[in-house]
């Protein structure tokens, strides 16, 4: 098969498109003939050299994919051979075929094509457990997402509004913030001419977000904290804006706020699988009957995926960027 390869780390010239041997299915197991994969900002990390596969998986970039099980390991059921699946990866997805375990698998939801599917896995799991696994976001509650216009942020408008809360969104142009609020989201802040904690408590009556979800880190931490409502929880999933930041914690205690910080990809079989099942269950349905949808920027070859990782980078896009192997 072919796949992208990093033979060194550097820019997305460093991608390569070349012939590596096919994986085999092992216990627990499915082969996927992938249809077309997503691009995520942890794959930019590992064509650079900063964010290795974790140990035994494979070493190509790719996230979440979508495509058709070709074969089935030992001791997998409840799937054929033929199935149109997507599927949350540890690595993997810019390739012809992926092995995924069978816990990480989803069928595509009613009403998406299989090549849309490919932007759902990796969205659908960290907006879910971060927000509503982790954060509680509860229905009247206010959460603030950064990088509103990103496929994270599309998704978590959507999510959020369907149970019921408010949204505020910081994104860097009008446009963005245009394409936020048909989404659903009620408070707008342009982070390039707006101060988001000053914009949050006006837009609050000076209560601020019950959950903000950060894609920056050490940046906005401080800052972040002050834009906390009394029992707000922070989840920081990014770190965008830097690794080392300082907090007055103080403040944090005066408001009993909690911060969560975490990763998808090298949590345990058993914890995606947990919440594989959980995003089946809650938001499967909402995409099926098209109240929640997913929003793809562009559709790219997979053997330009320098390309995507180009547009990723210069930040122009809203929503995803898929590859395709077709």
């Amino acid at each position: 098969m072919y796949a992208i390869t990093i033979p060194e780390p550097g820019g997305p010239e460093a991608l390569v498109w070349a012939q590596v041997p096919d994986p085999v299915p092992g216990e627990g197991e499915v082969l996927v003939e992938v249809v077309a994969s997503a691009v995520n900002r942890a794959d930019l990390l590992q064509r650079q050299g900063f964010y290795d596969p974790p140990p035994g998986s494979s070493p190509y970039p790719g996230l979440e994919c979508s495509g058709r099980i070709a074969a089935l390991g030992p001791g997998v059921s409840g799937w054929s051979v033929g199935d149109e699946v997507c599927a949350l990866l540890t690595g993997g997805g810019y390739a012809e075929k992926v092995v995924v375990p069978a816990g990480q698998l989803l069928p595509v939801p009613g009403g998406v094509d299989l090549v849309t599917a490919a932007s759902l896995p990796e969205t659908t799991s960290t907006v879910w457990s971060n927000v509503f696994m982790i954060a509680h976001l509860r229905p009247g509650e206010t959460l603030l997402l950064h990088g509103g216009a990103s496929g994270i942020g599309t998704m978590a408008i959507q999510l959020a509004k369907a149970v019921g809360a408010r949204v505020a969104v910081t994104a860097g142009s009008p446009q963005k913030l245009a394409r936020c609020a048909e989404l659903g989201a009620d408070i707008l802040i342009d982070y390039r001419e707006q101060d988001f904690v000053q914009e949050l408590r006006k837009a609050t009556d000076g209560a601020g977000a019950d959950v903000i979800l950060d894609i920056i880190g050490a940046k906005y931490l401080d800052r972040n904290v002050k834009a906390l409502a009394v029992n707000g929880r922070l989840a920081i999933i990014g770190m965008q804006g830097g690794v080392k930041g300082e907090i007055n914690l103080s403040a944090l205690m005066k408001k009993r706020a909690a911060i969560t910080a975490t990763t998808l990809r090298a949590r345990p079989l058993g914890e995606k699988a947990a919440i594989v099942s959980a995003v089946r269950e809650h938001v499967w349905p909402l995409i099926s009957t098209g109240r929640v949808r997913p929003v793809v920027d562009r559709v790219v070859p997979m053997a330009e995926a320098a390309e995507a990782h180009r547009a990723l980078e210069a930040g122009d896009h809203v929503g995803k960027i898929l590859l395709t192997t077709g």
